[in-house]
C-alpha cells in the first residue's frame, strides 16, 4: 500500500476521533436536560401536543412498552406507504404498489434499523414513500435504539430507583437534537459535492444507438417469474432511451449515514455516482456511519460519572476496528494469485497490480473500499460504495466477521454501546469467576437476573443467524437464490443472515434474496434480533437502577485500565469465533484456501 493510503486511513481515524469527543459530551447535555435555551419553548410545546409529561419516569417495563408500541406504529406506517405509494402523491413516475412480502421485509427492516433492502429503490419506491416511510423511520429507529442505551446509562447511575427514565422525552431529544441538526449540516456539505435533491420526475437521455439487454419477466401479480431450477426467467428488450434516476437523494444520505441505517435511495447505493459522487463525499459519509457511535462512549463516561470507563470501551471497539481493517486492506490490496497460477503473469501486471479492484469504484479506490466496507459493518450501518461480494475471500470475511461479532464494534447509534456494555458485564463476570468474588461493574453488583438478560442479549443474534442459514441451506427455496455454487453459494446465504441477524443491512449481493422465502425469514429473523436485544437491556437497566452504589475496594477489578480493556476484547472475540468458526470454516475461509491452491 502507498503512502497515500496509509495517509487516509490515519486521517479517518484522526477526524473521526476528534470530532468523536466534543459530541460525546455535547449529547450528555442533551440527555440531562441541559438543552439550549431559545430551543427550549420547541420542546415544551412537542410535548405539550403529544400529551408527554416530561417529568414523568417509567418503570424498565413501561418503558420497553412504549418503545414496542411507537415500533409498531411505524410498521404500519411504512408496510401501508409502500402497499398505496400507487394512489398517493409525490409518484411522478408511476411507481406501483409493493408486494406484501416485500413491503413486509421493508418495514421490519427499517423499523429495526436495519435497512436490509431487497429492492432497487429508485425502480420501486415513489418520493413519498422513501421520505415520509424510509427516511422517518431511519430518524426514529436510531432514535429508539439511542434512547435504550440512555435508559441503560440511567440503571448505572440511579441507585435504588424503580425507573429509567421516560422513553418520549428520551426519543425527542435524540430526534430535536442531535439527529435533525446533524442531518441537516451534512446534507448541505452533501449537495456541495453534488448529491441530488429535486422533486422532478426521471430525467431521460437519447442513446446514439439502441442498446439490447436482459430483464426479469415478472407476472401479473407483480412477482418475478421463476423456471422449473426456480431461476428467474430473464427476456430481451431493446431500448434507445436512458431514464436516469433523480429524487430527493440528500437529505435521505445524510440521516442513512448519521442513523447507522444504510438504506440507500438508489439500488447501488454509495457506489451511486449521484449518492456518492466525490472522494470528500465519500469521506464525509464515511465519517458520518461512525461518528455518533464512537461520540456515545464519550456521552456514557460523562453520564456515568468516569470518563475512564467511555474511554475504555472506546478503546478496546478502536483497536478491533484497527485490526480488522488492517486485514481487510491487506487481503484486497493483495489482489488474486490465481493470476500467477494461471500463467497470466503478462494480464496480472495490468489486472491485479494494484490489487483486486473488482466490483470498486475507481474514484474510490481499494484504500477507501475496504475502509468503507470495514466501517459499514463494524457500525450496523450496511451502506456499500464497492460490491463486498467481489472482494476476496479474506476481504469479505472481514465484514461478515464483524457484524457476527454481534456489531459492537462501534456498533449501530446506541445499540453498539449497549451490546459492547453487555459484554462488559460478561467480561467482569469471568473476571469475578477467576478470582472468587462477586463481580461488580461502575460500582453495581452483576447478580444471576443480569447475567441470564445478558445471555440471552448475546446468544440471540447468533442463533438467529445460524439457524437461518441452516435452514436456507437445505430447503428448496433457499438454494434457489444462490448464483453462485460451492463456498461462495453458502457464504452469500451465511453473510445474508448473520446481516439480518445483526440488523446491518448489508449484503454480498450474490443471492437472489426478493423471494417469499427470503423476505419472510429475513424479516423474522431482524424483528427478533432487534428486540430480543433491546428489552433484555431494558430489563438490566431496570434492574441496576434498583441496586445501590457498592464503593470500591481493594478486590474491585478496575474497569478503565489496558488490563480490562484487553479482556473485553478477548470476550468479544472468543465469543464470536467459537460461535461463527465452524461455519466460515465452510465459507469464505474454504474460498481462501482454494485462492492459495490449497484445497
Amino acid at each position: 500500500m502507498t503512502a497515500n493510503g496509509y495517509l487516509q486511513l490515519v486521517l479517518y481515524l484522526i477526524v473521526l476521533l476528534g470530532l468523536a469527543g466534543p459530541l460525546g459530551l455535547y449529547m450528555a447535555r442533551v440527555y440531562r436536560g441541559e438543552v439550549l435555551a431559545w430551543l427550549r419553548p420547541l420542546e415544551n410545546n412537542l410535548f405539550r401536543l403529544c400529551g408527554i409529561q416530561a417529568d414523568e419516569d417509567m418503570h424498565w417495563t413501561r418503558y420497553a412498552y412504549a418503545m414496542l408500541a411507537f415500533n409498531l406504529l411505524g410498521f404500519l406506517a411504512v408496510y401501508g406507504l409502500q402497499r398505496l405509494q400507487v394512489w398517493l402523491p409525490l409518484n411522478p413516475d408511476g411507481m406501483g404498489p409493493i408486494t406484501p412480502d416485500s413491503a413486509f421485509n421493508t418495514a421490519v427492516s427499517f423499523i429495526t434499523n436495519s435497512n436490509w433492502q431487497d429492492y432497487g429503490g429508485e425502480t420501486t419506491m415513489s418520493y413519498l414513500t422513501q421520505m415520509l416511510g424510509l427516511s422517518v423511520q431511519n430518524f426514529l429507529s436510531a432514535a429508539s435504539g439511542m434512547a435504550t442505551l440512555v435508559a441503560l446509562m440511567r440503571g448505572f447511575s440511579r441507585r435504588e430507583a424503580s425507573s429509567v427514565g421516560n422513553f418520549w422525552v428520551d426519543m425527542v431529544r435524540s430526534t430535536l437534537y442531535i439527529l435533525l441538526p446533524l442531518s441537516l449540516i451534512l446534507s448541505l456539505l452533501l449537495v456541495s459535492q453534488g448529491v441530488v435533491q429535486t422533486f422532478s420526475a426521471h430525467a431521460t437521455a437519447q442513446l446514439l444507438q439502441p442498446v439490447e439487454y436482459e430483464v426479469v419477466k415478472h407476472g401479473l401479480d407483480g412477482r418475478p417469474l421463476q423456471d422449473v431450477k426456480g431461476q428467474p426467467v430473464m427476456v430481451k428488450v431493446a431500448t434507445r432511451v436512458q431514464a436516469i434516476a433523480v429524487g430527493p437523494v440528500a437529505s435521505q444520505i445524510a440521516i442513512k449515514q448519521l442513523g447507522s441505517n444504510g438504506g440507500g435511495f438508489f439500488n447501488v447505493n454509495s457506489a451511486h455516482p449521484f449518492e456518492n459522487p466525490t472522494p470528500l463525499s465519500n469521506f464525509l459519509e464515511m465519517l458520518a456511519i461512525l461518528l455518533i457511535p464512537a461520540a456515545l462512549c464519550f456521552t456514557f463516561g460523562s453520564l456515568v460519572g468516569d470518563p475512564r470507563q467511555g474511554h475504555a470501551l472506546l478503546a478496546a471497539m478502536t483497536l478491533i476496528f484497527i485490526g480488522l481493517l488492517a486485514v481487510c486492506v491487506w487481503a484486497e490490496q493483495s489482489g488474486n494469485p490465481l493470476f500467477d497460477r494461471l500463467g497470466l503473469a503478462t494480464q496480472a501486471s495490468s489486472l491485479q497490480a494494484g490489487g483486486n479492484m473488482e466490483g470498486k469504484e475507481t474514484r474510490f479506490g481499494i484504500v477507501n473500499s475496504a475502509l468503507w466496507a470495514t466501517a459499514t459493518t463494524a457500525a450496523s450501518n450496511g451502506s456499500v460504495n464497492a460490491m463486498h461480494d467481489s472482494f476476496t475471500p479474506l476481504g469479505g470475511l472481514v465484514p461478515m466477521w464483524l457484524m457476527q461479532l454481534g456489531e459492537v464494534v462501534y456498533g449501530g447509534v446506541g445499540s453498539g454501546l449497549y451490546g459492547m456494555i453487555i459484554f462488559a458485564l460478561v467480561g467482569v463476570f469471568i473476571a469475578g469467576l477467576m478470582i472468587g468474588r462477586t463481580p461488580e461493574y461502575l460500582g453495581k453488583k452483576i447478580g444471576a437476573f443480569e447475567m441470564k438478560m445478558a445471555a440471552v442479549a448475546i446468544l440471540m443474534p447468533p442463533l438467529l443467524a445460524l439457524v437461518g442459514t441452516a435452514f436456507a441451506v437445505v430447503l428448496d427455496a433457499g438454494r434457489a437464490g444462490i448464483a453462485n455454487p460451492g463456498a461462495h453459494g453458502f457464504s452469500e446465504i451465511l453473510y445474508a443472515y448473520s446481516s439480518a441477524g445483526n440488523n446491518n443491512g448489508s449484503a454480498f449481493a450474490g443471492l437472489s434474496a426478493n423471494t417469499p422465502f427470503y423476505n419472510a425469514s429475513l424479516g423474522l429473523v431482524m424483528l427478533l434480533a432487534r428486540y430480543w436485544l433491546a428489552i433484555p437491556v431494558l430489563a438490566i437497566a431496570g434492574s441496576l437502577a434498583a441496586k445501590k452504589i457498592v464503593p470500591a475496594s481493594n478486590g474491585t477489578l478496575p474497569t478503565h485500565t489496558p488490563l480490562f480493556v484487553f479482556l473485553l476484547i478477548a470476550t468479544v472475540i472468543v465469543v464470536g469465533a467459537l460461535t461463527f468458526l465452524p461455519a466460515l470454516a465452510l465459507g469464505p475461509v474454504v474460498e481462501q484456501l482454494q485462492l492459495l491452491g490449497l484445497k
